[in-house]
């Protein structure tokens, strides 16, 4: 069943339609989260489908269950910094400021050297940029569903993305140890997103210029 089939059956009152829509897009939400908290994700993603639960009435359709899903993720994620941190502001503030150990749960999934780079790199951009580059990587989400989760005009998403790569790019030479990790850092990231993509189903978010 697609999403889309799911919720309305879910809205109609099937409990196991709704369980299996959770299901299905859980490990991309604890993922969502894994590089821009300092511990466990589970309280945020929790509160995530929570607040997906009290207002799956009010989805009227226009996007896609996904992009509406990581719409309230954002939401929660930005809520947890702006309670933690009254200057926080996810255009300017970086996940490595955040965390203050430099570490994450997402560096804990990761066994080679060149992925812990990217995801330190990952974490030197401003928040914002951090979460458009993972999710049209990793999730796959073209510019039009992140114009509707971030609620900004396609066109500034692409500007965003192109900054957010060149800003990677800077962090990741900065970062880097040898030449040769630098390269691998830099192939790292298109093919961890395609491997996430293969092992979740995710489908489109091929290579991004």
């Amino acid at each position: 069943m697609t999403d889309e089939a799911l919720l309305t059956a879910w809205r109609d009152g099937d409990g196991a339609a709704g369980h299996e829509l959770v299901e299905r897009h859980l490990e991309a939400v604890h993922r969502f989260f894994a590089n821009k908290v300092p511990h466990s994700t589970d309280d945020l993603v929790q509160k995530t489908f929570l607040a997906c639960v009290e207002s799956v009435d009010g989805f009227a359709g226009r996007s896609s269950f996904r992009s509406y899903l990581f719409a309230i993720a954002r939401h929660v994620l930005f809520g947890h910094w702006r309670d933690a941190r009254r200057d926080f502001d996810p255009l300017t503030v970086s996940a490595g400021v955040l965390l203050d150990d430099a570490h994450s749960p997402a560096d804990r999934l990761s066994q080679r050297e060149d992925q812990r780079l990217l995801l330190r790199g990952l974490r030197a951009l401003p928040l914002e940029l951090q979460t458009l580059l993972e999710l049209a990587y990793w999730e796959g989400l073209g510019d039009r569903e992140l114009a509707e989760i971030v609620e900004v005009p396609e066109g500034t998403i692409k500007s965003r993305l192109r900054k957010a790569r060149g800003l990677l790019e800077q962090q990741l030479a900065t970062l880097a140890t040898s030449p040769a990790l630098l390269e691998s850092s830099r192939l790292t990231l298109e093919a961890w997103a395609a491997a996430i993509r293969a092992r979740t189903g995710i489908e489109g978010g091929g290579e991004r210029r």
